[in-house]
């Protein structure tokens, strides 16, 4: 990876293998440098890849040897408790993860997304004289970035997000239009961060939180 310190020596714990909970927890330490900024999105997408594939706690360490880590040598886990649905707070579970794209395309047509579904690390959404609706309200998010690579010509894309959800734009448009904004809370260290890329032409994308009722007095 070209963007970690080397650590400077082996630990006592690095010819051990690596489990599921040791990598959850380099992913919570890795998301909470994310949002506070030590970490670009493009660092924590390098990082992340090489936390899904590390076999070893040596090849572990090195991903978070330049953030914050317990005496111990292991990651910091987050003061904060994982949201639930419960709280109505976006929900992050790796434990279900996979590598898989989540493909969405809607030709002079629609597609949608809604309760509980997993957003997937990686989704594409294309839609042509068509339209897509994404609903994370109650979904559970794979990792605490994903990407959603979009591409509406003519069409538009509907994404709802959680309060607490960091909304990251890095479209380009011809005569089209992105509009992207989070929950209206104070995302809490370690929440779940949208990065939208892709393209508009003549079409629109709309990224928002849940919509209020209007209270009437």
């Amino acid at each position: 990876m070209t963007n970690l310190p080397e650590p400077a020596r082996p630990t006592a714990q690095s010819h051990l293998r690596a489990s599921d909970t040791d990598r959850e927890r380099v992913v919570k330490v890795l998301a909470e440098a994310l949002t506070d900024g030590r970490l670009t999105v493009d660092e924590h997408a390098e990082r992340l890849d090489a936390v899904y594939g590390a076999k070893t706690m040596g090849e572990l360490e090195p991903i978070t040897y330049d953030l914050a880590v317990s005496p111990q040598g292991h990651p910091q886990q987050p003061q904060h408790p994982q949201q639930s649905h419960a709280g109505n707070g976006p929900v992050v579970d790796p434990t279900g993860a996979n590598s898989n794209v989540d493909q969405m395309v809607a030709i002079f047509g629609g597609v949608e997304r809604k309760g509980r579904w997993r957003v997937r690390r990686k989704s594409r959404a294309v839609t042509i004289f068509g339209g897509a609706e994404l609903d994370m309200t109650e979904a559970t998010f794979d990792a605490p970035v994903v990407e959603i690579e979009v591409f509406a010509m003519l069409g538009g894309i509907d994404v709802t997000v959680p309060d607490g959800v960091v909304v990251r734009n890095e479209c380009g448009s011809i005569l089209g239009g992105v509009s992207a904004s989070g929950g209206d809370t104070t995302p809490p260290p370690g929440a779940p961060v949208v990065v939208l890329k892709g393209l508009t032409i003549l079409g629109g994308v709309d990224v928002h939180p849940p919509k209020r009722r209007r209270k009437w007095h």
